[in-house]
């Protein structure tokens, strides 16, 4: 399959609210139950390492990081999101999108990407593996679905294989 990575760009949105508002609607990538305006999404993903995937130039999915605190010893730690439109599920576009995360996330300094998957969102926890993640845990019952069904989180976590090299300082 043909496909392009590239940089996300506020012209951009519309699509990727797109996508977004299909995962929503799945009910297993999010406790969302709306897209936020461009500007609030704008402000709570970092600058950099924010792509979209693209097939035959239409756009597949995307991939961002939020940060985790503003402390400054976590700055290299950075919360994952991914979403694919249901139409490339399955093709391997998740993995190029995660790939090509990994190596700018680790350009950029960040030496842990985590994530938190509804638990019975069996692809995604699929993905995340793939790529490298591991599960560090379950947060049960943490948030309700607007259906009032409480559900359980898997938190996964990549550490950069960079740890200790070069700029990267880590004392475990």
């Amino acid at each position: 399959m043909n496909y392009t990575i590239e940089p996300l760009l506020s012209t951009d949105w519309e699509e990727v609210k797109n996508i977004y508002i299909e995962g929503i609607q799945s009910g297993m990538a999010t406790f969302q139950t709306e897209a936020p305006d461009w500007n609030i999404w704008d402000h709570d993903h970092l600058d950099s390492c924010r792509f979209v995937i693209r097939c035959n130039k239409k756009l597949a999915g995307w991939i961002a990081l939020s940060p985790t605190s503003n402390r400054p010893c976590y700055q290299g730690v950075v919360e994952v999101s991914i979403y694919l439109s249901k139409v490339y599920k399955g093709q391997g576009l998740g993995t190029a999108l995660f790939k090509h995360l990994i190596t700018a996330s680790e350009k950029n300094g960040f030496w842990t990407l985590y994530s938190s998957i509804i638990r019975d969102n069996a692809a995604s926890i699929a993905l995340h593996k793939k790529v490298g993640f591991h599960e560090v845990g379950i947060r049960e019952k943490i948030a309700q679905m607007p259906t009032g069904i409480w559900h359980d989180v898997v938190i996964m976590e990549r550490r950069s294989a960079l740890i200790g090299q070069n700029n990267y300082v880590y004392n475990k």
